[in-house]
């Protein structure tokens, strides 16, 4: 069985646009970002792909940390950190196209973020 983790690089916030800069001049792909919530912060992953082989970088942020936008770096960035804004609660300044918080039709505000004292 192959290790998917092992692909995984945890960097620091601020070097998040140096990464991603460094990604997009070696000429590969941003192939998908996301964000999940796991021991009061957000684990942001970056994932780039070159020749069907995967890196993905894991930013680790506090709840009230902002983090910078990739969006000018990969334009099609601005999709998945709106999701993660919005689904979230993530603090990305500078998205290319912020939809602030109507990218998706929800009735509940952040609805995969654990709310202090309930689940």
């Amino acid at each position: 069985m192959e290790d998917y983790g092992k692909n995984i690089i945890e960097i620091p916030l601020e070097k998040l646009a140096i990464v991603a800069g460094e990604e997009k001049n070696a000429g590969h792909r941003l192939a998908q970002a996301c964000a999940t919530y796991v021991n009061d912060k957000y684990e942001l992953l970056y994932s780039f792909e070159e020749d069907y082989a995967m890196t993905t970088y894991k930013v680790v942020v506090g709840l009230d940390e902002e983090v910078p936008s990739i969006s000018r770096i990969f334009f099609p960035a601005f999709t998945y950190e709106n999701e993660m804004k919005e689904l979230f609660g993530v603090k990305i300044k500078g998205i290319v196209t912020d939809y602030n918080d109507k990218f998706y039709r929800i009735a509940t505000e952040t609805p995969f973020l654990k709310k202090k004292g309930g689940k």
